[in-house]
């Protein structure tokens, strides 16, 4: 358990955080410290004597940003994993509630690694943090909300980590039963020959040539009165992608064990509510599967008919997230009432080449939900660029022998045209939104000498899903 006390008391190691300005006021009470330290952002420097005194620097405090110090605090404690002691700290100079849920926040969040273990200085139980001024109402709700938000968060991070091997389809089906348990989550998934009997072919295509079991997944959590909003998430999991047919080249494959990065940010963001307790209610579809390559794999040319009826002609097999997402999108739209429909997936290399790893590219068919998601995507610095879903886009894949071509034959905007293929299986929903991750879920980390998951979406998601639950609260 994360442990804020809201009394002062003298301690043995404390963390000083100073803005420039701040540093120059006070950097008398602290001697040997030039030409070391001037409160330059992320610079450290630590005094040693009847008490360890670790200094910070803000940078600028006319444009500090919460999340800057969240970021801050996240690489000092990775940084200093192996200096800290698992002792009472007092933490000083931060002046608002905000700063300081941040700093704490981003102090958990700095002791990931994979396999997730508490072994961290700041999760054993004597470690104790100190603030200056902190209610005890506050401290209380900053230690449930970075508990839960690392609960959830590294639970996604790990099953994105996880070696192709470690994570199967029945591995993650045994994790998603457990957890739903724990948290009354309610728990349904079909599998290929019950998939098969719900009509979701698109899905099934891309099932079809692996060894494993399909689990077409739907978790509800209701938090909230039954007959208030519900939010539907959707998540691409596919487990790993070689490709299929349309096989991908032998250079960096390994990592395609990260495609199921929207997946992991759905599951995570779950676990963050449910271990809150927030009265929301979310259903989450997740598709589950492979793409592999086998004598059984579905192959460029065919036609399948999605679970909406409408058909795809497969031109590139390596489209597959596509096509498990329009059974998910259209199977929710049709058997759930949900009044925001968010979808979240690793699903085009253009949508990296276009934004490298700054930000995701998303699509929605609402204003109102632009505005919100763009709201807590600027609060929780993972930021969102939105592109458009023109109907002019809607051309580049017709088909002559399909309703749809599952890729565009034009060598760009592919991110465009996938977020419009997918629009084509929301069944009119007015409420949409598509997040294309695939250059933040997964790069480079400071836990790990190769790439690694990031934890993208979970802070974003919450944070939306906070308002969400807020603005309809206030409704009523």
């Amino acid at each position: 358990m994360i442990k804020i006390n809201h009394k002062q008391k003298k301690t043995k190691q404390n963390i000083h955080l100073f803005t420039e300005e701040s540093w120059v006021k006070l950097k008398s009470d602290f001697k040997w410290t030039e030409p070391y330290f001037y409160g330059k952002k992320g610079e450290t420097f630590v005094l040693a004597g009847d008490s360890v005194d670790i200094l910070i620097g803000l940078g600028k405090s006319d444009d500090l940003k919460s999340f800057e110090i969240q970021s801050i605090a996240n690489k000092f404690s990775n940084d200093f994993k192996d200096k800290l002691k698992p002792i009472s700290t007092s933490v000083f100079g931060l002046f608002s509630d905000e700063f300081m849920e941040e700093f704490v926040k981003g102090l958990y969040l700095g002791t990931y690694k994979y396999p997730f273990e508490k072994s961290h200085p700041v999760w054993n139980e004597k470690f104790e943090l100190h603030f200056e001024i902190i209610s005890e109402s506050k401290a209380k709700e900053i230690s449930a909300t970075t508990e839960a938000l690392c609960y959830g968060q590294f639970s996604g991070m790990d099953w994105l980590n996880k070696p192709a091997n470690f994570k199967t389809v029945d591995k993650i089906s045994e994790f998603l039963q457990k957890e739903s348990k724990i948290h009354k989550i309610k728990y349904k998934s079909l599998n290929r020959k019950e998939s098969q009997k719900a009509g979701l072919r698109a899905f099934l295509a891309v099932n079809q040539g692996s060894s494993q079991e399909a689990a077409f997944t739907i978790l509800e959590y209701n938090g909230g009165e039954k007959n208030e909003p519900k939010i539907g998430l959707v998540g691409k999991c596919v487990l790993f992608d070689t490709g299929g047919i349309s096989i991908k080249p032998s250079d960096n494959l390994h990592y395609m064990k990260s495609d199921m990065g929207g997946a992991s940010a759905v599951i995570g963001t779950l676990l963050a509510v449910a271990q809150l307790k927030l009265p929301v209610n979310i259903v989450v579809i997740l598709p589950i599967t492979d793409n592999a390559v086998s004598e059984r794999a579905y192959l460029p040319s065919d036609v399948i008919t999605a679970y909406n009826g409408k058909t795809i002609e497969v031109l590139n097999t390596d489209a597959e997230g596509r096509m498990t997402l329009a059974d998910g999108l259209s199977y929710m739209s049709k058997n759930y009432e949900t009044d925001v429909m968010i979808d979240l997936a690793t699903l085009t290399g253009s949508s990296v080449r276009m934004f490298g790893y700054t930000c995701a590219a998303y699509f929605s068919n609402n204003e109102e939900l632009k505005k919100e998601l763009e709201n807590s995507a600027d609060k929780t610095n993972q930021r969102l660029w939105n592109l458009p879903l023109w109907d002019v886009w809607e051309e580049d894949f017709k088909s002559d022998v399909a309703d749809f071509k599952n890729i565009s034959s034009k060598p760009f905007g592919d991110c465009i045209v996938a977020g419009k293929f997918l629009e084509q299986f929301i069944e009119n929903h007015p409420n949409w939104a598509h997040l294309d991750i695939a250059g933040v879920a997964f790069g480079n980390v400071n836990y790990t000498k190769e790439k690694g998951a990031t934890g993208y979406g979970v802070q974003l998601l919450l944070d939306y899903i906070k308002n969400f639950s807020k603005r309809n609260s206030n409704k009523n």
